[in-house]
């Protein structure tokens, strides 16, 4: 029995993750992840070694390019053509892959670009954990083993006797990713280092490395390619080469640290956190710090698979954010300066139209000791651009995706009371991210109260919803801080989303300048004014104001009839679905955000058997243990923090409300623990895919009369008990 256990000390909460909750803190929690979880179909997911929230992403490179490769690996790939240090976990854009290594044997095997220089390898020569990953090179007979620090990627090679070689690739481009320039050196016999500049999605982005190799190279060559842009020179791409004698079973170990900031940088932080070459004490660390992480959230009763689904999805929500900081707290800004990071450490990767919905909220309960600085993250961030980042990394921002969600990021941990940042500041970075007229139809949705589909950028109606609810965090904060004046506009603003709204189609739907709704609207279609979903799918996007919509609907017992139809209607042609459409239950898309809280809206019609229904067959068929086990992208722990939420029978449908809707738990027991000795339990003898039904519910011992429970009642230590059954009960009235 595995169980998983530790403080979250901002907080003084402590969750487990367990086949029984015991006390037991020194238990091997790592071997039920499985890191090859979505690295088929369309999880966009990565095998390779990290430590939770590390800047490093160490992990294989199949070599080719491709929106299935977007993480650099592809299951159904049967090639490797590089080990690189930095990658993204299932955002469907394709950057990164920086300071790649390959070890070879002469005659080594060279294709025509892209693939280049690679070896074949096979997944029964393959294993992977958190923390630490393992291939065998079929071509070279090399076995490759992987695992991290924060900022430094450890790697193995075994060698067979041969005369082996170990290429670096700074010059190599994949998907969006293509080098601007590069530059390696070496500093002495067993000592290198450098740098990549790239653009792609992240722009101008720069990272430097210093790779410390166990054995002096016999020798180092590099090769040199000039890099042109519009008939001109702008840098150049290098790849060096190190050459050794290698005896059968002999092993090389390289440690390479990275860095935003500077060559030096790398060199410190390389000395800061890998001093020696013992790649089996550094695994050991990993995954110690993986044992912790994982230890959050106690779980029993389940199968092994539902189990390692469980941890698996734990463990994705711990990959993104990621730091970026040197270990003395510099970083790269993107304002393109060097800023300091001074009692606090600087993060990025915040895929924010995503991670605003579960991720976040999530990290509140399981992570809030990093809270406070991720706020400040985003906080230095506005300091440096302008306005609140969208999607950034690396100090770019890649303007991906709609709305300015650091807000609800923001607001939902100033009213959980995590703090560490200035309210002040942060308030007025929301208030102006939210007042700049020309930036994304911010001006012309202030003026109208809507973004008209004929002037502007696309997506029109998605943004109009959006911003209305990120409108909404900025009221509530303004209110809890006594700005009155500040809250009645924005909470004005809030209710934006009754202008798109079609009383004759009973949808959200696009509107010109003249206020006139597009003529010939399809629900059902995907057009350019919906980010990556149809009509049915933004209609809930309401997560502020559910009641407001329940009204606009025509009422409870209408809103339920197109819950049930959301469901139950199923798309006339599946051939000629989007790539993002998948997962799908009628119109219901589980693979993209946007129906990500849509079945627990049953809850406020007084129906919570159809949402129990519901969510017990998304967690049941559409997380599953194996390669193609995510329905849709991972989306840096978005897709895997819905799934930690609900198998604990609790989901956040309006994420800065405090509140946390009750669905139906996958386990048994779910068990919270909190210092002091406190704990809070959710209790659910006999949960299963059978007894799926909740049939009563109880707080503390005393009948709970809502469908909800709030952070603080978490947080005050307690035990929620849910009697469980195979048929629909009256839960909480």
């Amino acid at each position: 029995m595995k169980c998983f256990i530790f403080a979250l000390w901002a907080a003084g909460l402590v969750l487990a993750v367990c086949g029984s909750c015991s006390q037991n803190t020194s238990e091997d929690y790592v071997s039920s992840v499985n890191p090859f979880i979505g690295t088929d179909f369309t999880g966009n997911t990565y095998p390779g070694a990290q430590v939770p929230f590390g800047m490093v992403q160490l992990s294989p490179d199949n070599g080719l390019p491709g929106w299935d490769r977007i993480a650099g690996y592809f299951y159904p790939d049967s090639t490797i053509a590089g080990f690189s240090h930095t990658h993204l976990s299932g955002t469907g854009a394709g950057d990164l892959y920086d300071v790649s290594f390959m070890p070879v044997t002469l005659p080594y095997n060279e294709a025509e670009a892209p693939l280049g220089i690679h070896s074949k390898f096979s997944h029964d020569d393959e294993k992977a954990s958190a923390g630490y990953y393992q291939v065998r090179l079929t071509d070279y007979d090399i076995n490759v083993e992987l695992t991290a620090t924060e900022r430094c990627g450890v790697q193995r090679y075994t060698f067979p006797g041969a005369h082996s070689a170990i290429f670096l690739n700074l010059s190599k481009a994949m998907n969006w990713d293509a080098t601007q320039d590069s530059y390696v050196e070496a500093v002495d016999s067993v000592t290198i280092r450098g740098y990549r500049y790239s653009d792609g999605w992240a722009r101008n982005q720069k990272v430097y490395f210093c790779t410390r190799f166990s054995r002096p190279f016999a020798f180092m060559s590099v090769d040199s390619t000039a890099i042109e842009k519009d008939g001109k020179r702008i840098g150049t791409g290098m790849i060096a080469r190190f050459d050794y004698p290698t005896r059968q079973g002999e092993q090389i170990t390289l440690v390479t640290a990275l860095s935003g900031v500077s060559m030096d940088g790398a060199e410190r932080n390389l000395k800061a956190e890998a001093q020696d070459n013992d790649f089996d004490s550094y695994r050991r660390k990993a995954e110690a710090g993986w044992n912790e992480a994982l230890g959050r959230v106690c779980i029993e009763g389940g199968s092994r698979d539902e189990r390692t689904v469980f941890y698996t999805a734990l463990y994705h929500s711990m990959l993104a954010p990621t730091i970026y900081c040197d270990a003395d707290g510099q970083y790269y800004g993107p304002d393109g300066k060097v800023h300091q990071a001074d009692g606090w450490t600087n993060y990025s990767t915040f895929s924010l139209w995503d991670t605003y919905r579960a991720a976040h909220p999530l990290f509140t309960l399981t992570y809030p000791e990093r809270v406070g600085d991720f706020v400040k993250s985003l906080l230095a961030f506005y300091e440096q651009n302008g306005r609140l980042p969208v999607w950034n990394f690396y100090g770019s921002e890649t303007d991906m995706m709609i709305g300015y969600h650091a807000v609800p990021v923001i607001v939902d941990a100033y009213l959980k009371g995590i703090g560490g940042f200035d309210a002040e500041k942060a308030f007025a970075a929301c208030v102006k991210t939210a007042t700049l007229d020309n930036y994304r139809d911010i001006g012309v949705y202030r003026e109208k109260g809507y973004i008209p589909y004929d002037l502007g950028d696309e997506w029109s109606l998605s943004k109009t919803l959006e911003y209305a609810f990120d409108d909404y965090c900025i009221a509530v904060m303004a209110d809890s801080m006594g700005k009155k004046e500040t809250a009645e506009e924005f909470y004005a603003r809030a209710g934006n989303y009754r202008n798109v709204y079609n009383p004759s189609t009973s949808f959200m739907q696009p509107k010109d300048k003249d206020g006139r709704f597009i003529a010939d609207f399809d629900a059902e279609g995907y057009t350019p004014h919906i980010c990556e979903s149809n009509g049915w799918q933004y209609f809930w996007s309401v997560q502020h104001d559910i009641d407001g919509l329940i009204e606009l609907t025509g009422g409870k017992e209408r809103f339920a009839q197109k819950l049930d139809s959301m469901f139950t209607y199923h798309p006339t042609d599946k051939d000629e679905l989007p790539i993002f459409s998948t997962g799908m239950i009628g119109q219901y898309a589980h693979g993209n955000e946007p129906s990500h809280h849509v079945a627990y809206l049953y809850n406020k019609v007084k129906q919570p058997w159809k949402a129990q229904k519901y969510l017990s067959r998304i967690m049941r068929t559409l997380y599953t243990n194996a390669p193609a086990g995510l329905c849709g992208n991972e989306d840096c722990g978005q897709m895997s923090a819905w799934y930690v939420f609900s198998a604990m029978g609790l989901y956040p449908v309006n994420p800065v409300s405090g509140q946390y809707e009750i669905g139906t738990p996958m386990f048994p027991k779910a068990t919270l623990r909190l210092s002091g000795g406190k704990t809070f339990v959710v209790s659910a003898p006999g949960a299963s895919a059978e007894n799926c039904y909740v049939r009563s519910v109880k707080l503390n011992g005393k009948p709970l009369d809502r469908s909800y429970i709030t952070h603080r009642q978490i947080m005050d230590g307690g035990t929620l008990e849910l009697e469980m059954g195979n048929l629909p009960g009256k839960a909480w009235w």
